[in-house]
């Protein structure tokens, strides 16, 4: 798969199904309210789709290994289409139930399949760029998305934006089919996929420069056919070297237990990975849950107002993502950058919890969007770069879906905290969430080597 050629599907396909993610966003509450539902049961289908997020990561990553990326896009894009359209039509609350949970597996193998083929076909100097125009584009779907919906409701009965959400995914399917695929195998991908490919870690924790060769990456000369030993000792001696890497190569304990140039064993990769995304996703899910109550009922604001705080930083995400991914590339140090990036969502909170200013709270989420683009870019864009080809997708769907059971736990947790204190208190939690992500980061890159550019 070349993957200069697929970005702009790749990107229409995010846009599509983000901006129709955020166009039923604001109407589902009163959407489902029509089927006069108790509290409880409408609480239990909204948890239905954080449940399909949290078990969807891991079959997700297996489908792609198993069919590739654009059969795996295909599939994630017609199963939305399915929900989508289901919505739209039923009226048996069970199988809105079961459309709410498919809803959150596709959701969560959508975000999995795309970071992977950026992750499996790009390489370190382009990762952080390529995420970037990703995050971009979903950007885009975050601002049309509310815009188009709250129009739609005002002249059209609420079934209408679930059957345009619907045609949306079925235009992305169209544009997965337009992607070019290759004969090559994903295992025989290029040299300089994962930085593993070109720095080695000695005993004394020294990065050094190593010979690209081993089984899976030969030397590469300038002709196209590599030079033979001159003499009979020159073989002898490129036989013993080729030896000697083969039985390094079979009991490479740093490439099968440990992560590139860095003492973590693959499980504390994952767990660190995944305890970061999983503290990030906590934050996202109360913001997402708990600033329109804080509007409403802390600073006194109008639903347009809110909706326009949430519009400002979808532009600001929009606009940032792909200078910041094309700085994560550059500067090498990706682990920094996600903590800048947390460091500016938490900015955002301490705006709104200290003003309720309209534009001093519209400045707070436009760095708030730069923090998002910051995070996301590099974070991805990290993993792929540490974590080997055969690996990552696996990886990531791990992450991906540990993550999304923050995104169950602490709306719970921050209902608990309304019920003692304030709205005030569950974004100070949520503060406290961002300061132990940033923390979790300081660790993980303190024990990193900075990729030298």
């Amino acid at each position: 798969m070349d993957i200069r050629r697929n970005l702009p599907l790749l990107m229409t396909i995010c846009f599509l199904s983000q901006m129709g993610g955020f166009m039923i966003l604001p109407l589902f509450p009163l959407f489902i309210e029509e089927f006069g539902l108790s509290g409880w049961m409408m609480g239990v289908i909204f948890a239905l789709f954080y449940v399909g997020k949290v078990i969807g990561g891991v079959p997700a990553a297996a489908i792609y290994k198993k069919l590739g990326g654009k059969k795996a896009l295909i599939l994630m894009l017609i199963l939305l289409a399915v929900c989508m359209g289901g919505f739209a039509l039923s009226t048996a609350v069970v199988l809105f139930g079961l459309l709410r949970l498919l809803q959150g597996l596709a959701s969560t193998g959508l975000t999995v399949v795309v970071r992977s083929i950026i992750g499996d076909e790009g390489n370190v100097d382009n990762r952080g760029l390529y995420n970037g125009y990703i995050s971009s584009s979903e950007g885009g779907g975050m601002v049309l998305g509310p815009v188009i919906s709250g129009w739609l409701a005002l002249h059209w009965p609420l079934s209408v934006p679930f059957l345009l959400v619907t045609v949306c995914c079925l235009m992305a399917v169209v544009a997965a089919m337009g992607m070019k695929t290759t004969a090559q195998a994903r295992a025989n991908l290029k040299s300089g996929d994962t930085l593993s490919d070109h720095l080695l870690e000695d005993p004394s924790g020294v990065v050094k420069q190593e010979p690209l060769v081993n089984s899976a990456h030969p030397v590469l000369h300038t002709d196209d056919t590599p030079p033979l030993p001159s003499t009979t000792s020159d073989a002898l001696h490129t036989q013993a070297a080729d030896t000697s890497l083969t039985s390094q190569s079979n009991q490479a304990p740093e490439s099968t237990t440990t992560g590139p140039y860095t003492g973590f064993t693959r499980r504390q990769q994952l767990v660190g990975y995944g305890t970061v995304h999983f503290l990030e996703m906590s934050a996202y899910a109360l913001f997402l849950t708990y600033f329109a109550l804080y509007a409403a009922h802390i600073m006194h604001w109008d639903p347009f107002a809110t909706s326009l705080a949430f519009t400002v930083s979808g532009i600001s995400t929009l606009a940032a993502a792909p200078f910041v991914g094309y700085l994560s590339d550059r500067m090498g140090d990706r682990l920094l950058l996600c903590m800048l990036g947390m460091f500016l969502i938490g900015i955002e909170v301490v705006v709104f919890l200290s003003t309720s200013s309209h534009l001093w709270v519209y400045v707070g989420m436009l760095i708030g969007g730069v923090g998002g683009a910051c995070y996301m870019d590099s974070f991805f864009a990290h993993i792929g770069d540490h974590i080997p080809d055969e690996s990552r997708s696996s990886v990531i769907g791990k992450i991906v879906s540990a993550a999304e059971i923050g995104s169950i736990v602490s709306p719970l947790v921050a209902a608990l905290l309304m019920e003692v204190g304030s709205l005030y208190s569950v974004f100070v939690f949520n503060l406290v969430l961002i300061a132990v992500a940033i923390v979790v980061q300081a660790v993980m890159r303190s024990r990193y080597k900075t990729r030298q550019v």
